[in-house]
């Protein structure tokens, strides 16, 4: 991606700049300056409907508008910044800044432990440069990604993000573009990667003009929030540029390490070569190129392998995705919850087959889809795979959008940590999970439509009718919704909020110091069912380290005599113990493969093992 045919505004220096935009709808575009003064440019267009063109007498911050036909004016598609919202003119920005992060290296992708966070609500300010000062308790914690939940332009200050309509634009309640690159920075130089939410299935209602602009859309396919965007039809090629321009822009001009993709199955594409496939392409040789580890994580409800199979075998070639099965088996057996898709969730044997599987819906029939769902993700390696006890969408995607913190017992919270953590995948917390934050996380909107408003109400209690959830639907509009999902960061050094914390600290210590923890691979590795008991037991290995552990998924205590496997095991860690505040733990220190007998759990309760030398 150079200067000279890159999308938008692109700044040269010495008063010039760059305009190039693709609006094959368009006879004659013009460049409307607005803002510290007025000026008008024509810009000239070439046979495949872009339209480019350099204008001399500009400086970064003037504000502009692309005049269209002499009819109507709209912000540019790919702008940079727009700080007067999304309705307002777009601003021309120097992409240069003073970066201190030489030095990093980034991260392998089996060494990331993700902890997904959304700017608005993390902090009470609510910016990017308001995170920077709680990233040194994220790496002492052990987190080694931060993941930001969309930070492209969308209506208003209140939003998930996932409504952008100015994809390259950083969000200018956040801080706007500098703002982020100063986060980014500030990672780096404490050895912090950072994943980027970005949303390529649609783009939001509100400040949407790119259709008047060109084929952005399809005619014949609809998602759930809307038109789909043009991957397979006509004119799909320059829909195509335009958001593998985008996911490239974030790698050169922000130091992005990852991309979460959203919503894949939304991205409706029956070309040969689907979109997905050449975005990976074109972001790992750009990644090649610069000579970066980065990485594309794909999220999915449709249980598709191919999704991060190689490209040599059929598949799109992405790095990693979410799955959202290992959630739902553990979630149903935590709370016990049978309704929307938890119907199809409940027994021990779906989180076995998740720990040894990856999926647990491999083509077998789905009660809650009606229909047969999935295929197999036996021959997907672990690290290809991301898994959560929350994250933004389970537990926002509630009717109170109430934490796990709020629906569970505090045993049942260090049980959820332990599976998440021992298990094979790459990790990823939701902020505030590792405390046991209390503030529910909602879904939250600031448009200014009043039937937009009113459409997103009633499209809210439509989605929570499958789950028949009782209660009062927060109201997605009202500011209160919003700042009651601020984090009370004050929780994380009182009482069990405190020990939570260090439990969670020192699970993802053993978590990096074990080499059978750390070694992402689900080969080495047995799970099994003790009995009819509601007793997990997993044992992994790496050459010659080993470790069991025992997980009781029972609200009441439970025995059980195993054989253990061969040699001297040590216990390491037991969530029962009165030092985590438990119930009082009744495992031994140490266990013998020569002596077996019977153990008592109490409810909800996991002891690791560590096999001695």
């Amino acid at each position: 991606m150079n200067k000279k045919s890159r999308l938008g505004a692109t700044y040269l220096g010495n008063g010039r700049c760059q305009f190039v935009v693709w609006a094959p709808l368009i006879r004659k575009v013009e460049v409307h300056v607005v803002s510290p003064k007025e000026l008008v440019m024509p810009l000239a267009r070439d046979d495949h409907g872009y339209h480019r063109g350099v204008i001399e007498g500009v400086e970064t911050g003037y504000l502009y508008f692309y005049r269209l036909d002499q009819k109507k004016e709209n912000p540019d598609p790919a702008s940079r910044f727009q700080p007067r919202g999304v309705h307002g003119p777009s601003q021309i920005v120097d992409s240069h800044f003073a970066w201190k992060d030489q030095n990093w290296p980034g991260l392998p992708l089996e060494e990331y432990i993700l902890y997904e966070l959304h700017v608005g609500t993390f902090t009470k300010e609510g910016t990017f440069d308001a995170i920077i000062p709680y990233l040194d308790e994220l790496k002492d914690l052990g987190i080694t990604v931060v993941e930001l939940m969309p930070v492209a332009q969308f209506p208003g200050n209140r939003n998930w993000g996932y409504d952008g309509v100015y994809p390259f634009a950083v969000q200018d309640s956040y801080g706007g573009p500098e703002g982020l690159k100063r986060l980014v920075n500030a990672c780096h130089q404490r050895k912090l990667g950072v994943t980027l939410d970005v949303v390529y299935n649609h783009l939001g209602p509100e400040g949407n003009y790119v259709a008047d602009f060109g084929q952005y859309f399809a005619d014949r396919y609809r998602t759930p929030w809307g038109a789909a965007l043009n991957f397979d039809g006509p004119h799909s090629d320059e829909v195509r540029r335009f958001f593998i321009e985008n996911a490239i822009y974030w790698l050169i001009e922000f130091h992005i390490d990852a991309l979460r993709l959203d919503a894949l199955h939304a991205i409706l594409d029956i070309s040969s070569r689907p979109f997905l496939e050449e975005l990976a392409l074109s972001f790992h040789e750009q990644a090649a190129r610069m000579k970066c580890q980065a990485y594309l994580i794909g999220e999915s409800d449709a249980n598709d392998a191919r999704v991060v199979r190689p490209r040599e075998i059929g598949g799109y070639g992405l790095d990693a995705q979410w799955n959202d099965d290992f959630h739902h088996s553990l979630h149903a057996l935590l709370t016990d919850e049978q309704i929307g898709y938890y119907q199809d969730f409940g027994q021990l044997q779906h989180l076995a087959r998740a720990f040894r599987e990856g999926f647990v819906y491999s083509g077998q029939y789905s009660c809650y889809r009606q229909r047969r769902h999935g295929v197999s993700s036996k021959d997907i390696p672990a690290r290809r795979l991301v898994v959560f006890a929350q994250n933004h969408d389970q537990v926002g995607n509630r009717m109170s959008g109430e934490r796990l913190s709020q629906l569970v017992s505090f045993e049942a919270l260090k049980l959820a940590a332990g599976i998440v953590l021992l298990s094979p995948f790459i990790p990823l917390l939701f902020m505030g999970e590792e405390y046991g934050e209390t503030a529910p996380f909602p879904y939250f909107i600031s448009h200014l439509d009043p039937k937009l408003i009113e459409a997103v109400r009633g499209g809210r209690q439509d989605e929570f009718a499958a789950f028949q959830w009782q209660g009062e639907l927060l109201d997605p509009q009202d500011e209160t919704t919003y700042s009651q999902a601020k984090l009370n960061h004050y929780l994380r050094h009182d009482g069990q909020h405190g020990v939570l914390l260090e439990f969670y600290r020192e699970l993802i210590r053993l978590r990096k110091e074990t080499p059978a923890l750390a070694s992402l691979n689900k080969d080495n590795l047995d799970i099994r069912i003790t009995g009819a008991r509601k007793l997990l037991f997993l044992h992994r290995w790496m050459e010659d380290n080993e470790v069991m552990a025992l997980f009781n998924l029972n609200n009441h205590q439970t025995s059980v005599t195993l054989p253990i496997p061969a040699g001297c095991w040590r216990k390491r860690l037991d969530s029962a113990e009165k030092h985590w505040q438990g119930n009082g733990s009744t495992v031994p220190e140490q266990l013998d493969s020569k002596e077996e007998g019977g153990l008592a759990f109490t409810p909800w309760a996991f002891a690791l093992f560590i096999k001695e030398i």
